[in-house]
């Protein structure tokens, strides 16, 4: 059977005991803007000088200085908001913008359409091709997707956006899926300025973030003065409240993960042909199934309390591991894997709830088929996991950890 997963290089994590530090400095970067009593208050409206709710500018303020950036901005629209925010404060029509050559997410196509700029390509994962297109001199300007945009993209955006600012090019990163996750999103690797959805990070629907330059920021509140188009008070509290256990249940989820692929790598689920962990949108497990039954998998898992669909990736609503199809944006590349491969994102279960779901429905589904399941399972192919080092081993079991570029699980983050 020739279908195969693409070799991934997964984004860096945030080690445990470093997203409870993120914690930490978050509510340190609260009491600073914050007195205790504004935490259980809300204005609203257009207020004369600031042009949004004090309480949202005080939001505003903690996420400027967490993230390091000179400023940032509540907005409608979530991380799809966020981003034509930003990009709509600096692009005029016609204007040259470099993006990464791969499939871009749809929502951003859209916006990209909508503003009528012009998108030129450069394959990020080649470096010399990168370097081709700045030294152009014809860009002002550049867009960079920190998650994965093709399940096997290499290259690290912290390289992309140093070689953008050498070249004299600001940049834009759409940090969906990423703050939080990663040890330094894109404003602080050196952006112009990060977007990203606060909807994704158990924030109340409709909310995302800009944070940036003071003068991209500035503009982003300049276009936005209509008192239907803020981000009200309770909104940004809302918000913040949500943010304040964010680092630590993303860490965790991480490892879940981790724990999830070293258990299918060895063998504990029959039926599982790969393994690999990839940012494709949100960071998860993709499975290769030794049968093209992969889109029957998610309602057989929901029987077993598994979540069949997303929600907001990572929102309030989505606590259930999540069963689903891979994204549309990623079987371009490859779309012979629609029939073979599952994603699967623990959400905030253990690995034990997460295997035992995916082991009861695949045997579902081979009694449907009137398919016996064998008495145990091999070890399944997963290129995309190495043995970890003798000394990382405890007990005598065998931990994997990714193999890409050290982006390891059990490392702090840097």
């Amino acid at each position: 059977m020739s279908v195969r997963l693409p070799r991934t290089f997964p984004l860096p994590t945030v080690a445990l005991e470093d997203a409870v530090a993120n914690q930490f400095r978050l509510m340190e970067c609260v009491a600073r803007h914050f007195e205790g009593r504004q935490l259980f208050e809300a204005d609203a409206g257009v207020v004369p000088g600031l042009g949004r709710p004090r309480t949202t500018a005080r939001v505003e303020a903690v996420l400027a200085e967490f993230f390091g950036a000179p400023a940032a901005a509540l907005v409608q629209g979530a991380g799809t908001g966020a981003i034509r925010a930003a990009l709509g404060a600096v692009l005029d029509v016609g204007d040259p913008l470099l993006v990464h050559r791969a499939p871009v997410y749809r929502t951003t196509g859209v916006t990209l359409l909508g503003l009528g700029v012009e998108t030129v390509e450069a394959d990020f994962n080649d470096r010399a091709a990168l370097d081709r297109a700045l030294a152009s001199g014809r860009f002002r300007w550049a867009f960079v997707q920190h998650s994965r945009q093709r399940a096997a993209d290499s290259h690290d955006p912290g390289e992309v956006l140093a070689a953008c600012r050498a070249a004299g090019v600001r940049t834009i990163v759409d940090d969906n899926y990423a703050v939080f996750r990663v040890p330094r999103c894109g404003v602080e690797l050196g952006a112009d300025a990060s977007c990203f959805s606060l909807f994704k990070l158990h924030g109340p629907e409709g909310v995302g973030a800009v944070v940036g330059s003071w003068d991209l920021v500035e503009r982003v509140h300049d276009a936005n003065y209509s008192g239907g188009g803020q981000v009200q008070g309770h909104q940004a509290l809302d918000a913040l409240r949500a943010l304040s256990h964010v680092p630590v249940m993303w860490s965790v989820q991480s490892r879940v993960g981790m724990e999830i692929a070293e258990r299918l790598a060895a063998g504990e689920v029959p039926g599982i042909a790969e393994v690999r962990i990839a940012n494709v949108q949100d960071r998860c497990l993709l499975l290769r199934l030794d049968r093209p039954v992969a889109r029957a998998v998610p309602e057989a898992a929901a029987r077993y309390g598994a979540a069949p669909y997303p929600v907001g990736a990572n929102s309030r609503y989505e606590i259930a591991p999540l069963f689903y199809r891979m994204s549309r944006s990623a079987l371009e590349d490859t779309p012979e894997l629609a029939d073979w491969t599952v994603r699967i994102n623990p959400m905030r279960a253990g690995a034990d709830l997460v295997i035992g779901i995916l082991r009861r429905a695949l045997h579902d589904l081979r009694d449907a088929a009137g398919i016996g399941c064998p008495a145990t399972a091999a070890p399944v192919r997963a290129p995309g996991l190495v043995p970890a080092p003798a000394s990382d081993t405890a007990s005598g079991t065998r931990r994997f950890i990714p193999s890409a570029h050290g982006t390891h699980d059990h490392q702090k983050g840097g």
